[in-house]
């Protein structure tokens, strides 16, 4: 028997950041699943204990200014790509007045940290929700691509082909066939 599940990361990282904190007794918040923002004075023994927990858990404290803001930048793209309702932002605008710094800065930080662009994250970002999408089947490739922003299907599949190698088609032809795999052998 096989069980298939939906994960919310978003969630999950929220609480086992929560349950990890509340062990220390300190006063904190959840800015989002990436930031924490400490209430108090933490001291550096147990700032060391924290990082060293919350690594165990695949979580990286990030100390250096300019991984911090290549990772806002990330967090702001993914939010952006993954709301359900389709949203018309023009992303250099949208990253230059949430994060304070000129677009041409943050292009070049992102570059010289990821060694990738911002555009091509952002295509990966989209391609990935593109995918989930796609396997849920509740979506055509015309409501996707709107959804994503795509000015045309063609333009979604271009992507879409240039970033997997194969078409969402193609893909749709997959998932298809692999659950129809899965549903014989469990019948």
């Amino acid at each position: 028997m096989k069980l298939f599940l939906k994960v919310d990361q978003n969630f999950l990282a929220n609480k086992i950041l929560a349950e990890k904190l509340d062990s220390y007794n300190l006063k904190y918040t959840l800015v989002n699943a990436t930031e924490v923002l400490f209430l108090e004075n933490v001291p550096s023994e147990t700032y060391a204990e924290i990082c060293k927990t919350l690594n165990e858990y695949g979580f990286e404290v990030i100390e250096n200014q300019k991984n911090i803001l290549v990772q806002r930048i990330k967090d702001l793209i993914t939010e952006v790509v993954q709301k359900e309702e389709a949203l018309n932002v023009k992303f250099s605008s949208y990253l230059s007045d949430n994060l304070g710094h000129s677009y041409g800065y943050l292009s070049n930080l992102f570059s010289e940290v990821t060694y990738t662009s911002i555009e091509n994250f952002i295509i990966l970002q989209k391609i990935e929700v593109a995918k989930q999408l796609i396997a849920n089947e509740k979506m055509s490739l015309t409501e996707i691509a709107f959804r994503l922003n795509y000015s045309s299907v063609a333009h979604l599949s271009s992507q879409f082909k240039n970033t997997t190698g194969i078409t969402p088609s193609a893909f749709q032809r997959i998932i298809k066939k692999r659950r129809e795999l899965i549903n014989n052998s469990i019948v």
